[in-house]
């Protein structure tokens, strides 16, 4: 009996418990990680994969001195994939930690937990800034189908050359702006480095790394749009939560306002009477 009644105590409170987890704000949070990762890693890898392209096929060096080349601009990508990485883990917990208190609010709201205008600004500013995020993100996305569209021109040129064998196919890297003009470095179907590049496994891996790339940065969108949803419905709880206990508060003073004169009159009877 006694353990009965303790698995029973264990049984509610696990109810209780997992009753106030902030299910879209969890899948939000876990769609935002998946993105987040799938392109910081994808994309991290993709852009060394292009740097071994640059120097081994392309023959394009580093430059000696500190100029802004485009393994430089590889390099900033790089660091600039960190700082995503590291401010978006962050800012998923924030999030989640607003689902959580969010939850809170709503469901004990006569408690000891009550709403106040600073949750309210909060949540305000959480909306402001997934959407200026979700903007963000939509540019990164846009910005990866750049190396996509190329390096799918690149495959399709070498899926074609048994197709195509009389004709003459160039690759030039002056078209797409990763070297400078004065520099040639163009590369032809029919030389051994074209047909060494296109069997090398650097090519297709790192093509397929930022198609992964661009599909994280989708589900980053995806998942912002989502925590948009999330918080524009909890900001509307909270509003109309907020109006209830104001009501509830005038109301309850109201009551003790009529309980104190119906107090008062049945005192100054009592001593009339007496």
């Amino acid at each position: 009996m006694f353990f009965n009644i303790r698995e029973r105590r264990c049984l509610e409170c696990c109810i209780k418990c997992l009753g106030g987890i902030p299910y879209p704000s969890l899948i939000a949070t876990i769609l935002l990680y998946a993105g987040v990762a799938l392109f910081c890693g994808c994309g991290h890898e993709a852009l060394t994969g292009t740097v071994t392209i640059l120097q081994d096929y392309f023959e394009v060096v580093r430059s000696p001195v500190d100029s802004l080349d485009v393994f430089t601009m590889i390099d900033i990508i790089k660091y600039v994939i960190y700082g995503i990485a590291s401010a978006f883990f962050v800012y998923g917990i924030l999030l989640m930690v607003e689902g959580f208190f969010t939850s809170g609010a709503i469901k004990d709201l006569y408690g000891d937990f009550k709403i106040t205008t600073c949750g309210r600004c909060v949540s305000a500013w959480f909306i402001m800034l997934t959407y200026i995020f979700m903007l963000a993100w939509l540019g990164v996305t846009a910005f990866t189908s750049i190396p996509v569209f190329i390096y799918f021109n690149i495959w399709n040129i070498c899926q074609n050359t048994t197709v195509l064998e009389g004709a003459s196919l160039c690759l030039d890297p002056r078209q797409y702006g990763i070297v400078p003009i004065a520099e040639a470095r163009t590369m032809c179907t029919g030389s051994e480095k074209f047909y060494r590049m296109c069997e090398s496994n650097e090519l297709d891996m790192t093509f397929h790394l930022f198609i992964c790339a661009l599909a994280g940065a989708g589900a980053a969108v995806i998942a912002m749009i989502h925590y948009l949803m999330v918080l524009s419905a909890n900001w509307a709880y909270v509003k109309d939560a907020c109006r209830m206990q104001k009501y509830e508060d005038i109301k309850s003073k109201e009551e003790q306002e009529l309980h104190d004169i119906h107090s008062t009159r049945s005192k100054e009877r009592l001593n009339a009477y007496t």
